[in-house]
């Protein structure tokens, strides 16, 4: 058995987030700069994939506001706990949330949080790709010998990271795709912990976004059966992954997209700083270009009513697959969530 905490820490050590990165103001005149240290909420564990995100990110934005961005986990009801703390703070630019922008969109629908997408300012950094992974010793050779475990019986643990996870929206796009398809789902309080799960042998498979899981995967200790694109995926030291399409041609592909939030009530030189620094320093991070690359992920720096509608498909198809699974508390389109 591996201990938790030794893989969190080998996994931060990796992507290099556990170092603080040096401060200095940037010779950017801006309409707003915080005079004291900025929060941005990680609703997961530390270690997944909002939390790499976010720190990388905070790095950048340290240098570009000369002022801490600091990183607090608050995991808990698929997010939905530290994004209501983010919601409910004084709007005033010292409070932000992190995380994927399809969370924010669905919670409503879910019941998990009286919050819609056109609550928040979006500013987007990268589209992560949903990937289901087996410990080697599970005994499945590919995504179809998995396939027909779940068709054939209703025992075959996955874990993701909560109900609302990326991982979850993946094994049930797959379930909507195929024929008999059940499973037992096992939830964990972040991509990071239901990864060591996997890894320790505590459930044979883990449906999570690649960026958790690409350190385990080039150490051979998960093996990835397939990832939700159009086509297949080249992560960087382990070689090419197949699509899950190969075996279902109709499981959706829509960019799920991860970056930082605050609320529509925030200030408006706020915005408008925050907006500045997203066109000028974040658009070019090598930073984050890099993360990106090394992760198989996608750099997509977007802020404003662009990244909104970016996010929206994803939001959309996700909204519907809950009511189409009956995982739904309120109908997609009574909060004005219509099909795509």
């Amino acid at each position: 058995m591996f201990q938790e905490a030794s893989f969190r820490r080998r996994a931060l050590l990796a992507t290099g987030l556990l170092a603080a990165p040096a401060i200095r103001a940037g010779a950017q005149t801006l309409p707003w700069r915080p005079e004291r240290p900025v929060t941005i909420i990680v609703p997961w564990a530390a270690g997944g994939s909002t939390d790499q995100m976010a720190r990388v990110t905070a790095a950048e934005l340290e240098e570009a506001f000369g002022q801490r961005f600091v990183i607090v986990n608050q995991p808990g009801a698929s997010g939905s706990i530290g994004t209501r703390n983010a919601l409910q703070a004084a709007p005033d630019g010292y409070t932000w949330a992190a995380g994927a922008a399809v969370d924010v969109g669905c919670y409503r629908v879910l019941g998990l949080l009286d919050t819609a997408l056109a609550d928040w300012n979006l500013f987007l950094t990268v589209a992560n790709i949903n990937t289901v992974a087996v410990n080697p010793r599970s005994g499945f050779a590919d995504f179809g010998a998995l396939l027909q475990a779940m068709q054939q019986r209703r025992d075959v643990a996955v874990a993701t990271a909560g109900v609302s996870s990326a991982g979850r929206n993946m094994m049930e796009a797959v379930r909507a795709a195929a024929t008999g398809v059940t499973y037992r789902h096992a939830t964990y309080d972040g991509g990071n912990p239901a990864v060591l799960a996997a890894v320790a042998g505590e459930v044979p498979a883990v449906s999570a976004l690649l960026v958790e899981m690409a350190e385990m995967i080039r150490g051979r200790r998960l093996v990835p059966l397939a990832v939700q694109a159009e086509n297949p995926v080249t992560l960087q030291g382990f070689g090419e992954i197949p699509s899950v399409r190969r075996w279902l041609p109709n499981v959706p592909t829509p960019l799920n997209y991860f970056g930082m939030w605050c609320p529509k009530a925030t200030p408006a030189p706020v915005v408008a700083a925050m907006t500045q620094v997203w066109e000028g320093r974040i658009r070019n991070s090598q930073r984050l270009r890099e993360y990106a690359d090394q992760r198989a992920a996608l750099f997509t720096p977007l802020q404003g009513q662009a990244a909104h509608d970016a996010a929206w498909v994803m939001v959309r198809q996700t909204a519907w697959l809950y009511h189409d699974a009956g995982l739904s508390r309120v109908a997609p389109d009574t909060v004005g969530i219509q099909r795509l």
